[in-house]
C-alpha cells in the first residue's frame, strides 16, 4: 500500500485534466507548440528542394549528396535521445525551448557554410534541435489534451509537418533563384525567436510536476489551466473530477527511465516501436529528400522539379486529416498499418511511373498517392507513441522511439545515394515500399490499441 500513500485524498492532475472540456484556451496551446513545430518542419523538408542545387555547386556525387542529405538526421538521432531524457528529467518546457535555440543557430550558420563538410556540420547541429524538438513536442500535447480528443490533436500537430514542408517547398521557389540556397537558410533561422513566445505563454506540463513530486507548482499550473478554461468556456462550471484518483507511484518507486522501457509490458512495445519508426523513417526519408533531385536528374529544369514536388506534396493535407479522423474512428493500429501499406504500393507505383518518364500528369497523380498515404504514416506515428509509455518515461520512450528512428533517417538518404546509379528510380521507390511494409507487419504482430483511453489506462 506505500506505493499509493495519498493517491485517493484528492483528485489528481490527471483527472483534473481528463475532465476539462476543450475550449479555445487548449487550442491556443496548441497553436504555440505547432506554430514551433511548423517552423521546424519547414527546415527540415527545405533540403528535398534545394539538395539539387547544392550537389551541383559542390560538385557532389549521388553518393555524397546522398552523404549531405543524411547529416541532419544523424543530429536528429543525438537530440531525440538525449532530449527525451532530460525532458523526463528536468521538464518538457525548458528542453522545448532550447531545441529551437540549436535549429536556429545551425539554420543560420549553414547560410555561411564554406563547404560542404562545413555545411554538413551545420546541418548535423540543426537536427540536434530538430530531433530535440519532435519528442517533446508530442509529449508536451499528449499531457495537456484529453483522451477523447488526444488522438485527433496529435495527428494534427503532426499535420505542421506537411503543412511545412509545403510552404519550404513555396519558400524555395519564390525566393531560390533570387537568394539561393544560402539565403534561405538564413531567412529560415529567423522564426526561432519564437522561442521567446513558447516561454512567456505555454506551461510546464503539470502531469509531469506532479509525477516528479512537484506538487505546489503542478496545483498552481493546474488551477491556473482550470480557471482559463472557466473563462473560455463562457464562465460554466467545471464538472467533477472523478472521485477516485488514478494512483500514482512515489518518486522512490520509479525505476530508471530507460530500463522502464524494456520492462514487463512495456518491452514489447518498445521493440515494436523502435522497428516501426527504423524501417518508417528509412523509407520516407530516402524517398523523399530525394524527390526533387530525382526529378532533377530526369531531366526537369530546378524551377519544375520543385514546382512538381510542392504539387505532390499537397496530397498530404488531405492525408493527415483523414488519418487524425480514422484515429479516432478506427483506432491507432488499423490506422497505422493501412497508411504503411498504402504507403508501400504507392511508392512503388510512382517509381515505375518516373522510370517509364510516364506523362507528367501521370507522374503528379501518383506522387499525390504517396504523399497522402505518407503524411497520413507520420500522422499515426506522432499520435500513437507517446501514448505507450507512462508519464515519468514518456518523453524518454518517444525521444528513443524518434532517435531509432532517425538512424532509418540517416540511412535512407544516403543508401539512395549509394544505389540509385545501378537501379534507377525503380530500385529507389521498391527500397521505400519494402521498408513500409516491413513496418506494417511489426505492428500487425505486435501492436496494441489505445483508441479512446486516458494515458493513465493505457499505461496500466
Amino acid at each position: 500500500m506505500g506505493a499509493f500513500t495519498g493517491a485517493f485524498l484528492r483528485p489528481n492532475v490527471a483527472n483534473r485534466l481528463e475532465r476539462l472540456p476543450m475550449t479555445n484556451y487548449q487550442r491556443s496551446l496548441f497553436g504555440i507548440i505547432a506554430t514551433a513545430w511548423f517552423f521546424d518542419s519547414m527546415d527540415l523538408g527545405i533540403m528535398t528542394f534545394v539538395l539539387g542545387s547544392i550537389k551541383a555547386e559542390f560538385g557532389l556525387s549521388t553518393a555524397q549528396a546522398g552523404l549531405l542529405a543524411s547529416s541532419s538526421f544523424l543530429g536528429m538521432f543525438l537530440g531525440a535521445a538525449i532530449a527525451g531524457m532530460l525532458a523526463d528529467k528536468y521538464g518538457r518546457k525548458p528542453v522545448f525551448q532550447w531545441s529551437m535555440v540549436f535549429w536556429g543557430v545551425g539554420s543560420l550558420a549553414c547560410g555561411f557554410a564554406q563547404d560542404v563538410d562545413q555545411l554538413m556540420i551545420f546541418r548535423v547541429i540543426l537536427g540536434f534541435g530538430m530531433g530535440m524538438e519532435f519528442p517533446i513536442g508530442l509529449s508536451m500535447v499528449s499531457e495537456i489534451v484529453p483522451a477523447k480528443s488526444r488522438g485527433k490533436y496529435v495527428a494534427i500537430l503532426e499535420g505542421f509537418w506537411p503543412l511545412g514542408f509545403i510552404a519550404a517547398g513555396i519558400l524555395a521557389y519564390l525566393t531560390l533563384p533570387l537568394i539561393g540556397w544560402r539565403g534561405i537558410f538564413i531567412a529560415l533561422s529567423v522564426p526561432a525567436a519564437f522561442v521567446f513566445v513558447i516561454r512567456r505563454y505555454v506551461p510546464e506540463s503539470p502531469r509531469w510536476l506532479e509525477e516528479v513530486g512537484r506538487n505546489e507548482e503542478a496545483e498552481k499550473v493546474i488551477s491556473t489551466m482550470e480557471k482559463s478554461v472557466i473563462r473560455a468556456n463562457g464562465g460554466l462550471a467545471l464538472p467533477e473530477p472523478a472521485k477516485q484518483a488514478a494512483p500514482s507511484l512515489l518518486k522512490g518507486d520509479k525505476r530508471a527511465l530507460f530500463a522502464e522501457l524494456w520492462h514487463g509490458v512495456y518491452a514489447k512495445r518498445t521493440i515494436m516501436l523502435w522497428a516501426l519508426w527504423f524501417f518508417a523513417l528509412l523509407g520516407y526519408y530516402g524517398l523523399t529528400t530525394w524527390l526533387g533531385a530525382l526529378l532533377q536528374q530526369a531531366g526537369y529544369e530546378v524551377t519544375k522539379s520543385v514546382t512538381y514536388t510542392i504539387y505532390i506534396s499537397l496530397a498530404g493535407i488531405p492525408g493527415f486529416i483523414f488519418s487524425a479522423w480514422l484515429l479516432e474512428k478506427w483506432g491507432r493500429k488499423p490506422t497505422c498499418v493501412l497508411m504503411l501499406v498504402g504507403s508501400a504500393g504507392a511508392a512503388y507505383v510512382y517509381g515505375q511511373t518516373a522510370s517509364a518518364q510516364a506523362p507528367v500528369e501521370q507522374l503528379i497523380a501518383s506522387g499525390l498517392c504517396m504523399q497522402f498515404f505518407m503524411f497520413g504514416m507520420w500522422s499515426v506515428l506522432y499520435a500513437y507513441t507517446p501514448e505507450l509509455y507512462p508519464t515519468r518515461s514518456r518523453a524518454t520512450g518517444a525521444g528513443f522511439a524518434s532517435s531509432v528512428g532517425r538512424l532509418g533517417s540517416l540511412l535512407g538518404p544516403l543508401a539512395v545515394g549509394l544505389i540509385l546509379p545501378f537501379t534507377g528510380h525503380t530500385g529507389v521507390f521498391t527500397l521505400g515500399a519494402v521498408s513500409f511494409m516491413i513496418a506494417a507487419f511489426v505492428v500487425i504482430a505486435l501492436g496494441t490499441e489505445t483508441k479512446g483511453k486516458s494515458l493513465e489506462d493505457v499505461s496500466g
